[in-house]
C-alpha cells in the first residue's frame, strides 16, 4: 500500500488595514506550521507572508486576508486585499533599500508566485472584489 503524505489543511485569517496586523499574521502562521507542519518551511513562510501582508496594509485602504493552504507537500501563502490594481512588479531593488523589496524577496525565495483579480465570490471564498497575491513553498 503506498504511503500517503500529511492531510491537506487550510486556514484564512482576516485582518484590518493596520500595521500591527502583519505581526498577527506572522505569529498565526508560525503557530499553524508548529501544529500541522512542515516545520522546515516556518522561517521562509513567515518572511513571505510578512511581505505579502505588509504590501496589502501599505498599498491598500481596506481589510485583507491571509490564506494558508497545504496540499501535496506545497504550502500556498496568499493575501487578498480589496484593491483590484495589480501589485507592482519586482524591480530588483538594491539590497540597501529600506522599502520596495517585498516582491523581489517573494520572487527570489518562493518556488512560484503570481496574482489574479477577484470578483465577488472569487476562488478564495472572500466575498469581495480585489486581488489575490500568492506564492508557493515546497516542503521537499
Amino acid at each position: 500500500m503506498p504511503e500517503s503524505g500529511p492531510e491537506p489543511w487550510e486556514y484564512t485569517v482576516y485582518f484590518p488595514n493596520d500595521a500591527r496586523a502583519v505581526t498577527v499574521c506572522r505569529r498565526t502562521l508560525r503557530l499553524i506550521l508548529t501544529l500541522h507542519g512542515p516545520p522546515q518551511l516556518a522561517e521562509m513562510a513567515e518572511l513571505l507572508a510578512t511581505e505579502l501582508a505588509t504590501n496589502a496594509v501599505r498599498h491598500t485602504k481596506g481589510p485583507a486576508g491571509l490564506r494558508l493552504h497545504f496540499k501535496d507537500g506545497v504550502l500556498r501563502i496568499g493575501v487578498w486585499d480589496a484593491d483590484p490594481k495589480p501589485p507592482a512588479p519586482p524591480l530588483f531593488t538594491p539590497a540597501y533599500a529600506e522599502r520596495g523589496r517585498g516582491l523581489d524577496l517573494v520572487r527570489a525565495c518562493a518556488d512560484g508566485w503570481g496574482w489574479y483579480p477577484l470578483v465577488s465570490g472569487g476562488a478564495t471564498g472572500i466575498d469581495d472584489r480585489g486581488k489575490y497575491v500568492w506564492c508557493d513553498l515546497g516542503a521537499a
